[in-house]
């Protein structure tokens, strides 16, 4: 990086960034309540809130929304007339997964072969610390040129729209000229990238019976309905021959226009085995930026370990369906149930039922926001041009401000490139693209005043 005082700042500054990341990463602040203590959130949410009044943010708030849980607000003034820019992140995590497949404990920040481990290193407590630090840099290289208003969201992850109905029945609180969403990655390390469009998703829990309850396998199998069997035939009706996404009614043709992502490269990203094939139609961007994608994100069924010789009376499963901007995901999720319920065997007995849901986003690459983004990330990551991606992901608060502040413009960016393994066992960020993206938040922030 070229010599800039903000970002001589920003380097001077890592080593408390990373002190300070150590203590956000150990609350277990996962918004589970049934497997996760409430405290463990309250304790992150906290946490926020005081680094906030430490940087002379006024009227900050830790604010219960209608989910259960808490999100954190604070307000930063800048100087008479200047614009308003909101800073995005959350603060809860993924669970842990596998805690023994972890090679270090996931709330326990560790230092490895150049990256900080932890489970939201990268997702997204590191993009707390990324605002932090950008705003830090400026204060202490002539100020904060514009307004600034953060808000940490506290349920992200679980999907369960807290603070998006907290937004609606306070439209006034989050009000900005420009939106920086911290929650998305650079398409590769070391390459700028902001993201200009999500996938939507609608998950569906499915329940399949068939009998009043278990019997011997030995005595009944054969003729008695496995529930377990029709189940896995109702999810094998997802996906064609080619594992391309399949539910009656959606379509799969869509093609994205942007930046592409090579075969091989995604190979290495997805860390797909030696000899197993990528699955769907189409180039790889067009599968997960541009198509409808399915997963059965879990099954209830017996164990193997300590299984008995049954034919099972139920079993359910929970399916995620992510759809790219152009469908709506609540028209997609209906479809998803009609599909299920149509594709259920044997006339066994099956409920449907949406779960969680969020409509897919496309911003406005062309506003004035970007090219100011554009010439930070020109500082920040020399000899390097910023890139426009999709993410398959979902973010269901940007068509909430979308729809709220209709004039505002929404940019993306953030830490989670393929290397850091969100929502996986070791998890990581990468020091270097904290800094960077620090500097070009800052140089950002700057620029938008000045434009």
């Amino acid at each position: 990086m070229s010599s800039n005082p903000v970002a001589e700042t920003v380097a001077a500054l890592l080593p408390r960034a990373k002190a300070e990341l150590a203590e956000l990463v150990a609350f277990k602040s996962v918004a589970d309540f049934a497997q996760f203590p409430k405290s463990e959130s309250e304790g992150a949410a906290n946490w926020v809130a005081d680094a906030l009044r430490a940087e002379d943010f006024t009227d900050v708030a830790v604010l219960d929304t209608p989910d259960g849980t808490q999100s954190v607000y604070g307000y930063l003034p800048g100087p008479a007339g200047a614009k308003t820019v909101l800073l995005y992140a959350h603060y809860d995590v993924q669970p842990p997964l596998d805690e023994a497949a972890w090679t270090s404990p996931p709330f326990e920040l560790t230092e490895r072969d150049g990256r900080w481990y932890g489970r939201g290193a990268a997702d997204c407590k590191g993009g707390v610390l990324m605002h932090l630090l950008a705003l830090r840099a400026l204060k202490a290289n002539g100020g904060v040129p514009v307004n600034v208003k953060v808000i940490a969201e506290g349920s992200e992850e679980m999907g369960t729209g807290g603070l998006e109905r907290y937004a609606e029945q306070h439209p006034e609180l989050l009000t900005a000229d420009a939106i920086v969403i911290g929650d998305t990655g650079n398409f590769r390390v070391g390459l700028p990238t902001v993201t200009t469009t999500l996938r939507g998703m609608t998950m569906v829990r499915v329940q399949i019976d068939t009998l009043r309850g278990n019997l011997h396998s030995g005595q009944f199998g054969g003729a008695a309905p496995d529930a377990l069997a029709a189940l896995i035939r109702v999810l094998d009706s997802l996906r064609a021959e080619d594992g391309s996404t399949r539910v009656d009614g959606l379509a799969q043709e869509a093609h994205w226009e942007g930046l592409a992502y090579d075969q091989e490269q995604f190979r290495t990203d997805a860390k797909v085995l030696d000899g197993v094939g990528l699955i769907g139609g189409g180039s790889v961007a067009d599968r997960i930026w541009a198509r409808p994608a399915v997963t059965v994100l879990g099954i209830d069924c017996p164990p193997v370990v300590g299984a008995t010789p049954s034919v099972q009376a139920g079993a359910r499963a929970l399916v995620s369906l992510r759809v790219p901007p152009g469908v709506d995901a609540t028209e997609a999720g209906k479809l998803l149930q009609a599909h299920l319920e149509a594709h259920t065997p044997w006339g066994a007995r099956v409920r449907t039922e949406v779960v969680g849901q969020g409509q897919p986003f496309r911003a406005d690459s062309a506003s004035p926001a970007y090219r100011a983004m554009a010439d930070a990330m020109a500082v920040a990551y020399p000899d390097e041009t910023m890139q426009y991606a999709g993410q398959g992901g979902s973010i269901p608060l940007c068509n909430t401000l979308a729809g709220l502040y209709p004039q505002a413009e929404i940019l993306l960016i953030g830490l989670s490139e393929p290397e850091a393994q969100i929502h996986a066992v070791n998890e990581s960020v990468s020091p270097q693209e904290l800094e960077r993206l620090s500097v070009a938040e800052a140089l950002f922030l700057r620029n938008y005043a000045a434009g």
